[in-house]
C-alpha cells in the first residue's frame, strides 16, 4: 500500500513538530531496532482515495424475452430468419442478440436498411450498454464495452458498409427492405463471419417473394443445417391483445393484414402463377400400394441446384414422394433412382433431357452393371426437352390443376415455398417466361409438373425388370 503526495506532506510536517517539542529537532532521526525491520510500516494512507483498480461495472440486465422469443433463440442454428408481424419484438430480440455478444467480448454490427431505421436502434443499442461503454464514436456509430466487445451499426445506403470487418454476429433488421439484398449479403455481409465463423440474425415484416423469402426458405430446408427460420404473426407478442389485432383486420385490406400481422409472403399481383396451393398441400409421404400405378417427375440437379423426384400416384392423382438431394455425381443419383423404383415400380418416367440430363437418362434406358450387386435392369424413362415454351405448357397445367383441387399434394415445407414463389415475367419479345424468383430454386416446381405430365399420358414400351405383372 502507497500514500498519496498530499498524506505524506502531512505526516512529515507533523513528525517533525514532534521532535522539535521533544528536543530532538536538529539530532538524528533514531533508529528501530534490527529486529523491528521487517514488520515496519513504512508507508501510510489515510486519505480516502485508493490508488488500487476499480472493479469493472456490472454487466446491465438486458429487458426479459417474451416466450416467442425465448423459444427462437433456444432453437437459433447459424443463421436465423424471422419473418415477423408488426409489434412482434423483433428489434428487442436483436438488441438483445447484439449485447450478448458484446458482453461475451465478440465483435458485432447492425446493418439496417437506411439512416432512418438506424438512428433510432443505436440510440437503444447506446443506451442500453452505457453502463458497460468505455469509448463511443457518435459519428460512426460504434462503441465498445468492458470486455473487449464492440458494436458498430450500418446504414445499407450504402451497399459496401462492412467490408474488411470481422464480426462473431450481425444483425439485419428489416432484412426485406434492404436494396439488392441478395448482392449485399452475398458480397459483403456474409464474408464479415468467415473468419470468427459468426453468426447472423435476419428480421423483417414480410415484402412478397423476394430474396427475403429465399432466405426464410433455407430455414425451412431440412437440408441446409446451419438455417433456421420462423413465421411469427403478431399475435405471437403477449403484449398485444387479440381485441386489438381484430380491430386492425377490420380496418385493413385482406392482403395488407396478411402480410403485416400474419407475416405471410405474398406474390406480387398478377405475378404469382400457383393459386391454392396450400389448401391441397396436406398429405404425408406414403409407401407404395398394391394396385395403384405411379409415375416419376425428374429435375436434375446441376453444380448449385437440387436433384428432384416426385412419385406421384396416377391411380388417385395424390403425390406421395418427394426425394431431393444435393450430390450430382451420376452413380449416386441413378443408384438413389433404382431403390425408389424398386419400391414403387413406375409405369413411367420424365426426365429432364437438358444439359447432364441426356447421359443420366441413356444410362437408364439400357440398363448398367456396377462393380459391386446385381445389375440394374432398364427403366421405362422418358426425356422431356425443356424450353421457355415446353416449360411454360407444363407450368400452366400443373397450375390449373392445383388451383382446381384436380391434384393432391405433401405438405412439404420446401416445395410448398417454391411453388408460391414461382412467377412469370415478361420477356422483351413479349413472351412469359416461368421461373423462380431470382437466387431462388424451381426443381420441386419442375419435378411434380413433369410427373403431372406422366400420370396424364401412356407410357412408351420399355423392357424393366420392375413391370407391374403382379399389380392386378
Amino acid at each position: 500500500m502507497t500514500s498519496s503526495s498530499s498524506t505524506r506532506s502531512r505526516f512529515e510536517l507533523n513528525f517533525r513538530q514532534q521532535l522539535a517539542r521533544s528536543g530532538l529537532k536538529n539530532s538524528p532521526l533514531p533508529s528501530l531496532p534490527d529486529s523491528w525491520l521487517l514488520s515496519a510500516i513504512r508507508s501510510f494512507d489515510f486519505s480516502q482515495v485508493s490508488d488500487l483498480p476499480a472493479a469493472p461495472p456490472s454487466f446491465p440486465t438486458l429487458p426479459p424475452l417474451h416466450r416467442v422469443q425465448q423459444r427462437m433463440v433456444d432453437e437459433a442454428k447459424r443463421f436465423n430468419v424471422a419473418a415477423c408481424g408488426r409489434q412482434i419484438g423483433k428489434t428487442t430480440l436483436g438488441i438483445n442478440r447484439v449485447a450478448t455478444a458484446a458482453e461475451a467480448g465478440w465483435p458485432c454490427a447492425w446493418f439496417a436498411p437506411t439512416y432512418k431505421y438506424l438512428d433510432e436502434v443505436w440510440r437503444s443499442v447506446r443506451d442500453v450498454l452505457e453502463p458497460v461503454t468505455v469509448s463511443r464514436s457518435e459519428q460512426q456509430h460504434r462503441l465498445a464495452v468492458h470486455g473487449g466487445g464492440t458494436v458498430e451499426c450500418w446504414s445499407l445506403d450504402d451497399p459496401d458498409a462492412g467490408r474488411s470487418r470481422k464480426y462473431r454476429r450481425v444483425v439485419i433488421d428489416e432484412a426485406a427492405l434492404v436494396r439488392n439484398l441478395e448482392q449485399v449479403w452475398q458480397a459483403s455481409i456474409r464474408p464479415t463471419l468467415s473468419v470468427l465463423e459468426g453468426d447472423a440474425w435476419f428480421f423483417s415484416t414480410p415484402k412478397g417473394m423476394d430474396f427475403f423469402y429465399g432466405l426464410f426458405q433455407l430455414g425451412q430446408d431440412p437440408l441446409q443445417p446451419e438455417w433456421a427460420s420462423w413465421q411469427l404473426p403478431s399475435s405471437a407478442n403477449p403484449f398485444i391483445s387479440a381485441a386489438e389485432i381484430e380491430s386492425a383486420r377490420k380496418d385493413m385490406p385482406e392482403r395488407t393484414f396478411a402480410q403485416e400481422y400474419l407475416a405471410q409472403f405474398l406474390s406480387l399481383d398478377n405475378a404469382a402463377v400457383f393459386r391454392g396451393v396450400r389448401a391441397v398441400a396436406r398429405l404425408q409421404p406414403r409407401p407404395p400400394e398394391r394396385g395403384h400405378q405411379y409415375v416419376f417427375g425428374i429435375d436434375w440437379g446441376r453444380s448449385e441446384d437440387f436433384t428432384v423426384i416426385s412419385v406421384l400416384d396416377a391411380s388417385t392423382q395424390e403425390q406421395v414422394l418427394v426425394d431431393r438431394f444435393s450430390q450430382i455425381d451420376y452413380e449416386f443419383q441413378t443408384e438413389r433412382l433404382h431403390r425408389i423404383a424398386a419400391a414403387y415400380k413406375p409405369r413411367q418416367i420424365i426426365a429432364e433431357a437438358n444439359a447432364m440430363g441426356t447421359p443420366i437418362i441413356e444410362r437408364l434406358q439400357r440398363g448398367y452393371r456396377t462393380l459391386v450387386g446385381d445389375p440394374r435392369p432398364p427403366l421405362p424413362v422418358t426425356p422431356f426437352v425443356t424450353t421457355n415454351a415446353t416449360k411454360a405448357a407444363i407450368v400452366i397445367d400443373l397450375s390449373v390443376a392445383i388451383e382446381g383441387g384436380a391434384i393432391t399434394l405433401l405438405e412439404d415445407a420446401v416445395q410448398t415455398g417454391e411453388l408460391l414463389a414461382f412467377e412469370s415475367t415478361v420477356l422483351p419479345s413479349r413472351l412469359l417466361r416461368y421461373a423462380a424468383p431470382a437466387g431462388q430454386h424451381d426443381d420441386c416446381v419442375v419435378a411434380l409438373a413433369l410427373a403431372y405430365q406422366g400420370a396424364k399420358i401412356e407410357p412408351a414400351m420399355h423392357r424393366s425388370k420392375y413391370s407391374f405383372a403382379d399389380r392386378q
